[in-house]
């Protein structure tokens, strides 16, 4: 794998990383929303990743973007409280669901993997630049 590959492969990894924390930020701040645009409980987003052919094609490097982006397929989270206008005929309010602790954990998880891809850019960067001090020297 050329060296310069590097590049593209941890810039994919990192849009798609942004996605996921963009994905995660809107799952926290509609964690307590009892409606949405369309009347019902926000649904979680998750972001689905796939890998992708980079480089020249005899190259074996592969990438990552994001395939989709889907709703949480889990029901919403059923809250017990009867004088809430939004409640239903037994007193249930509908929240989204939305797992708070799962999101947090998400959120550390792609942040680090944004982060550790920054380095395997600085780092190939740092290689590149002694490369060219060798030529100098």
């Amino acid at each position: 794998m050329s060296l310069f590959n590097v590049f593209r492969v941890s810039s994919s990894a990192m849009t798609a990383q942004a996605m996921r924390l963009n994905a995660v930020a809107s799952n926290l701040a509609n964690a307590d929303s009892i409606t949405s645009s369309d009347g019902t409980p926000y649904k979680a987003k998750q972001v689905v990743f796939e890998a992708v052919p980079i480089g020249a094609n005899g190259d074996l490097a592969r990438g990552v973007r994001v395939r989709q982006v889907i709703d949480d397929p889990s029901p919403p989270r059923m809250v017990y409280d009867p004088k809430n206008p939004m409640a239903d005929e037994k007193g249930y309010v509908a929240f989204p669901n939305v797992n708070v602790v799962e999101e947090m954990t998400n959120m550390i998880s792609a942040s680090r993997s944004y982060q550790t891809n920054v380095e395997v850019m600085n780092t190939a960067k740092t290689m590149l630049l002694r490369t060219l001090q060798i030529g100098q020297g």
